[in-house]
């Protein structure tokens, strides 16, 4: 998965998925080069609240949960 050209690891939409606050999301971002605001942040955090995913499903949809954030 390609954010503004630069490659996301499965791992990396994997540790987004763990994230619990937008601190946390924005922090993992900045390790791996992004800059996200705290509205995306949030944005991405609500919509996931509502996600139940099991680790098999997880790993099928991982690669394209992100893209809405436009990092």
């Amino acid at each position: 998965m390609k954010i503004n050209g630069q490659e996301i690891s499965r791992e990396v939409v994997g540790k987004a998925l763990q994230c619990d606050t937008p601190e946390e999301l924005m922090a993992l971002a900045k390790e791996h080069g992004f800059e996200i605001t705290t509205e995306q942040a949030e944005a991405y955090l609500a919509e996931m609240e509502d996600i139940d995913l099991d680790s098999e499903q997880m790993k099928k949809v991982a690669g394209g949960l992100l893209a809405f954030c436009q990092w």
